[in-house]
């Protein structure tokens, strides 16, 4: 780490922007709570190309299959290093810029009603690309189908026994340490309330996209559900129709972290990526163009 992501006010996981201007500086103190601060959006992104893309690789390559939502994690890990601002959070009233770049999702156990979920939360690295997403999150979700806890699911299961008054408590002191940043790693590695992207694959067990909350606690600012992918009529340049594979995606972002000029550019540069799915076979460590 840096001498400069050691300066005081900084967190372990990320650097305090100093120098912010005077409308994103009063922000935090007028919208202190981040469910003050939702936007919600209801995208369609075009991703004809991306499933061509899917059908003819797992047709060509051996190992895990690679499914469309490890294409939409690789494609948002993308986006997120293009446009890093979607890599700022707001807590204990200040904006931090996080050192690393995390995704996060449920995993259920089985499709059963009252089945167990867990928690997964992956940190991207330098040398991701489609196929390590593949493999690393097939992995995870097997851990997860096969074990009786996975990553904070101990912890978790230990408050549950704790009586209800002292359980107050102890969530009070934890707010507290929420606020100034000192949330023990015990309660932080593994929560996907920490994390730059929460995604729920919604389409996955055939539903729509649908708003989800932002949480005050932790650091979260992005949440993103991911509907089902349909048929759509569009209109091309030349005045003729065509039928495009799209699917709905519902985002729900902090608006504290950037403008709306910023939000509405990077969900353009998104569709930009998933209409180059070539990219994703790309590391994360070398640039592309779009």
């Amino acid at each position: 780490m840096d001498d400069d992501r050691r300066r005081w006010g900084d967190r372990r996981d990320a650097r305090w922007i100093r120098n912010v201007d005077g409308l994103h500086a009063i922000m935090p103190h007028l919208m202190n709570k981040r469910t003050d601060a939702e936007v919600y959006i209801n995208q369609e992104f075009d991703v004809t190309e991306l499933l061509a893309f899917l059908e003819e690789r797992n047709v060509s390559e051996t190992g895990e299959r690679t499914k469309f939502f490890h294409c939409i994690i690789m494609a948002v890990a993308r986006l997120v290093q293009l446009r890093p601002d979607l890599n700022i959070y707001i807590s204990g009233r200040r904006m931090y810029m996080r050192h690393r770049t995390s995704m996060a999702f449920v995993a259920r156990r089985d499709f059963q009603d009252g089945s167990r979920e867990s928690l997964i939360i992956t940190e991207v690295d330098d040398d991701w690309t489609l196929r390590k997403v593949t493999d690393d999150i097939t992995g995870s979700v097997k851990q997860v189908r096969e074990s009786d806890s996975y990553g904070v699911d101990k912890t978790l299961d230990t408050f549950a026994k704790v009586p209800r008054t002292i359980m107050m408590g102890i969530m009070g002191l934890v707010r507290i340490l929420d606020f100034y940043g000192k949330t023990p790693r015990s309660l932080t590695d593994g929560d996907p309330n920490f994390c730059t992207v929460l995604l729920s694959n919604l389409g996955s067990i055939g539903c729509p996209s649908v708003y989800h909350h932002l949480n005050n606690y932790g650091t979260n600012s992005i949440v993103a559900t991911i509907g089902t992918i349909h048929n759509k009529e569009v209109l091309k340049d030349d005045g003729t129709r065509e039928i495009r594979k799209m699917v709905d995606v519902g985002i729900t972002m902090d608006e504290r972290i950037a403008d709306g000029m910023y939000f509405a550019r990077s969900m353009k540069v998104l569709q930009q990526i998933l209409s180059k799915p070539e990219l994703l076979d790309i590391p994360m460590r070398d640039p592309i163009e779009l």
